[in-house]
């Protein structure tokens, strides 16, 4: 740990005050509330004179807390020490760290302030978050923990490179030793490997930079100058995929906004559906009236959310650029709060192409990548690496990315069709039996309306099935799936941690099973694993033996060639 230690921004100081103070505000009046419950002694009406002295106390500890708290960039690592009471201490490696995120809101764009989060490989969370330092600083931060990041990586290369050339050097002399009678021989046997290890090659890699020792080549090489511009998502593309995209986000912004401003949002719902025949309150109606005020609620639910995630998806995405640095992906994106990070090159795990209908229906797609390690936005190492763009842009970055071969994809079996038949039938069944439920305790009695759902039963059946596929190529597995939101995963062998067939009774009854392909990507922590739906048995075994040997020899393969994983030039 280095004994000189920077601090944060002096804003940091007042941050931390009132965020403690405002926490700790409530621990004496609840502590109050409490008491007063229990001794008669005790009142209420004590809480202005309380409350303060929390406060206080809460606006200490944070000051406290700013001047307890410090980092260092080191030769070896990157140290960070906090904590008031409990102390805590981190040395973290170059050679884990995976991103240093830099993330502006608004007011912290005013005031010249960013948040620096260092992330590594694996985690679920930064392992570092430096809130708040000066844009400057950030900036500072980044490209020197990128540069000795990027020289570790090089060291360890340069290293094994060397145990490879000294093995197959050694393997060369002793069989030239022996010779072909068995005699030795006094003329050592020079090959092409070890002609460029030889001191009249120059000096060895090592000498570039020693484990401890920063590299010589300066932050430069980290510049926005060195920066080579991979894509940037043009305003007619971000306005594309503004239109014609959801966000999770947007339904949670309307319901948050639903509780808080309940009564007003059912005067507006009432005022808006009585013109076309709804109720004028809600205590007085028809049948007739609740559902036009049932139907306009929802119009204008959905007509809501939609501008909501418009507008998100807007401001998000804004100015998105994305380039490569050495070996690494960067990127910068959002219009309020601004965010500049990396994917480093080597941590991809698999790489995602994703489309909706809308977007299947305009000819453009989307490229993400999951890593191995947190990625920004909880999206658990899920990174954009092209929003959008037209559909055949999208498949030749990815194949310039990956290397994958074109797909020749094969559908499950149209057993499977029938088999999702069965089940969409089923939840149309039970959609009916809770709209029965429902006439029960309410006035509405056409409960039998609700078997229109059984309409949508086939052709929800024949799309499922029409969007599964799945490739097994010579380097990769390919899988695809979805409706709504269709992904077409590319897995490269050398990746995947486990394969594993599964099947569920209804599936052991049809002779089918599913192939989970699984990888050390944290997205399938907490999302599903990509798998292939609903092949017959022999075809899921197969492929999984197939899947297992693959592995095996890209693990040798990749191991002997120093293959990086992806390429950085995919465009």
């Amino acid at each position: 740990m280095s004994d000189s230690l920077n601090r944060l921004h002096p804003l940091s100081a007042v941050t931390y005050a009132l965020q403690h103070g405002f926490v700790w505000l409530w621990i004496p009046v609840t502590l109050l509330l409490v008491l007063a419950g229990v001794f008669d002694p005790i009142r209420a009406g004590w809480i202005p004179f309380v409350a303060p002295v929390g406060f206080l106390a809460g606006v200490a500890y944070g000051v406290v807390y700013y001047y307890r708290f410090g980092y260092a960039v080191t030769p070896d690592t990157v140290d960070v020490s906090s904590g008031v009471v409990a102390r805590r201490s981190r040395e973290i490696p170059y050679r884990r760290i995976q991103n240093v995120d830099i993330k502006q809101g608004v007011i912290q764009r005013v005031l010249g302030l960013a948040v620096v989060s260092i992330e590594t490989a694996g985690g679920g969370d930064s392992e570092a978050t430096l809130n708040f330092v000066g844009e400057a600083e950030a900036t500072r931060l980044q490209r020197e923990i990128r540069r000795r990041t990027a020289d570790s990586r090089e060291r360890r290369r340069s290293r094994d490179e060397q145990t490879a050339e000294s093995e197959a050097t050694t393997d060369a002399s002793e069989l030239a030793d022996t010779g072909p009678s068995g005699d030795s021989s006094s003329t050592p046997v020079r090959t092409p490997d070890s002609e460029s290890s030889s001191p009249s090659a120059g000096p060895e890699p090592s000498e570039a930079g020693e484990p401890g020792e920063p590299s010589d080549t300066g932050t430069d090489e980290f510049s926005e100058q060195r920066r080579q511009p991979l894509f940037a998502l043009q305003p007619r593309e971000l306005l594309l995929y503004s239109f014609t995209s959801v966000r999770a986000a947007a339904v949670a912004g309307v319901m948050f906004v639903f509780f808080l401003a309940t009564d007003s949002i059912f005067g507006y719902l009432l005022t808006v559906a009585e013109p076309v025949g709804g109720p004028a309150d809600l205590g007085s109606g028809t049948v007739g009236s609740y559902g036009v005020l049932t139907l306009v609620s929802l119009l204008n639910g959905i007509g809501v959310t939609y501008v909501l995630s418009v507008a998100y998806t807007f401001g998000t995405y804004y100015d998105f650029q994305l380039g490569r640095v050495g070996d690494d992906f960067v990127y910068e994106r959002g219009l309020l709060q601004r965010y500049s990070g990396s994917i480093p090159s080597e941590k991809v795990q698999s790489v995602t192409i994703t489309d909706n209908p809308l977007q299947r229906l305009i000819g453009y797609a989307g490229l993400w990548v999951e890593t191995a390690g947190y990625g920004p936005d909880s999206n658990g190492g899920s990174q954009s690496a092209v929003p959008l763009a037209r559909r055949e842009r999208v498949h030749t970055f990815t194949e310039n990315l990956t290397g994958v071969e074109t797909p020749t994809f094969q559908r499950p079996p149209p057993l499977a069709r029938r088999r999702y038949l069965a089940r969409y039938s089923l939840l149309a069944g039970l959609i009916v039996l809770v709209a029965f439920g429902i006439t029960q305790v309410t006035i509405f009695d056409r409960w039998y309306l609700a078997a229109v759902v059984f309409l949508a039963v086939p052709p929800a059946a024949h799309l499922r099935y029409v969007h599964l596929g799945y490739y097994v190529g010579d380097d990769h597995i390919v899988i695809r799936r979805g409706f709504w939101k269709r992904q077409t995963t590319v897995i490269p062998y050398y990746r995947i941690q486990t394969v594993s067939t599964r099947r569920s009774v209804f599936q052991r009854r049809l002779g089918l099973a599913s192939l989970v392909i699984d990888t050390a990507s944290s997205r399938t922590m907490t999302r599903s694993a990509p798998r292939i739906y609903d092949i017959e048995l022999a075809d899921a075994r197969e492929t999984h033996q197939t899947s297992r040997e693959r592995l095996q020899t890209a693990l040798r393969e990749r191991a002997a060639a120093d293959d990086p994983g992806v390429s950085v030039d995919f465009t």
